[in-house]
């Protein structure tokens, strides 16, 4: 395959390294025959890794049934998934619209919250909420944003679990607050069950809407359906995206009570959302997780890579945090500034697929369908990684 990458696309992303060609469960091929462990899952969207033959069949099965009908039709595929989704969240009256990625997700809450009456919205120090103009004014992460200001300017950004700053940004004039549970591209930071509860509170005295993103988090990625579940709040609408469909785009916007009623025909559309090929692939992951027992599994295994990313890590590892199977391992190397971009790169060298998050996290976000034999094989990889580290001359 002859790849002239800076001749051919915009320079969105740099160059990448690799050039991945076919997968099995957790282990990629790139196109010289290197195998690769995939503990990234494609950024946490290949939940069921690859090639998992029920998600194979089902969409297989899609593509010679029906490709696309747009939204002036309905199609069974989308009805289906949409029931699904109302029986996971469990809210009386939830509604759901479909579009094609988390950052549309997002857009379309942002719009729904316009409908309040209301402009203000309040987000945590950190987020990462899209990329889009709308998602990106959420987005608090000022090196994103300033290249394409301005952006909507009645953003107000509170500190990660500030609860005095929370009842300060919330007031009347507030048409929404937008929070992660866990803060995925801030270097898989959790927000504590009391912050949550407050903005629930708060949002409710001034009738605002709490909208959860659970692009990263959801489907099963913390163990757990949604990852905001065990706070025993129930929001005015979620996000979900990335594990959804398992890897083909997809999001969704899932709304409950009276923010259910909002939207009216013509308020908000997507020429692709609800597509029966990407709506196929969901019902089939969700099936997946279900019959295979992949919640628990999640938050087995994602216990037991905590313990031993450390304890095999010769000192380089000083922590690992996050739920489920979304983690990220703090690394420290000797006279390193930027140690986690240098450890992504050893650990490719050793057949891994990791990513440097932030400066010092380089996060894990693996297929729950990863089998053991896989997870003591990136093991014995990840300590390769960090004996080099620990061996290097200061």
């Amino acid at each position: 395959m002859n790849v002239n990458w800076e001749e051919t696309f915009l320079n969105t992303y740099g160059t990448p390294e690799l050039t991945l060609v076919r997968g099995q469960g957790s282990r990629v091929w790139d196109v010289t025959g290197g195998e690769y462990i995939d503990l990234l899952g494609g950024i946490a969207v290949n939940i069921l890794g690859a090639a998992h033959p029920k998600y194979v069949q089902a969409v297989s099965d899609q593509v010679g049934t029906l490709v696309h009908t747009s939204n002036l039709y309905i199609n069974g595929p989308s009805v289906k998934l949409a029931n699904k989704l109302q029986e996971l969240v469990g809210w009386p009256g939830a509604k759901v619209f479909f579009c094609n990625s988390g950052a549309e997700a997002n857009e379309s809450a942002l719009k729904l919250s316009r409908l309040t009456g209301k402009t203000q919205v309040v987000v945590v120090e950190g987020s990462f909420h899209g990329r889009t103009m709308g998602s990106l004014s959420l987005t608090a992460q000022p090196a994103k944003q300033k290249p394409f200001e301005p952006l909507l300017n009645d953003v107000t950004v509170v500190a990660i679990n500030d609860l005095e700053a929370l009842r300060v940004a919330i007031t009347s004039a507030t048409a929404a607050v937008f929070l992660e549970v866990i803060q995925g591209e801030a270097g898989v930071r959790s927000l504590s069950w009391e912050f949550i509860r407050s903005a629930r509170e708060l949002t409710s005295e001034v009738g605002a809407l709490l909208i959860i993103d659970e692009v990263q988090t959801g489907i099963g990625r913390t163990g757990a359906w949604w990852a905001h579940a065990e706070s025993g709040v129930t929001p005015d609408a979620i996000t979900v995206a990335k594990s959804l469909a398992g890897g083909l785009p997809i999001g969704a916007l899932i709304t409950c009570g009276e923010a259910s009623k909002l939207f009216t025909p013509g308020s908000h559309g997507s020429t692709f959302g609800g597509n029966p090929v990407s709506c196929a692939a969901a019902i089939s992951v969700i099936n997946v997780i279900e019959q295979e027992g992949l919640l628990s599994r999640a938050t087995t295994l994602g216990q037991e890579l905590k313990e031993s990313l450390v304890n095999r890590s010769h000192g380089i590892v000083t922590q690992v945090r996050g739920r489920g199977l979304l983690l990220a391992a703090e690394v420290h190397i000797e006279g390193e500034s930027d140690p986690a971009a240098k450890f992504v790169a050893k650990a490719l060298e050793h057949g891994l697929l990791l990513n440097a998050v932030t400066p010092t996290a380089v996060r894990l976000a693996p297929a729950l369908t990863i089998t053991d034999a896989e997870v003591e094989q990136a093991l014995l990889r990840w300590a390769l990684t960090c004996n080099y580290f620990s061996e290097v001359p200061s």
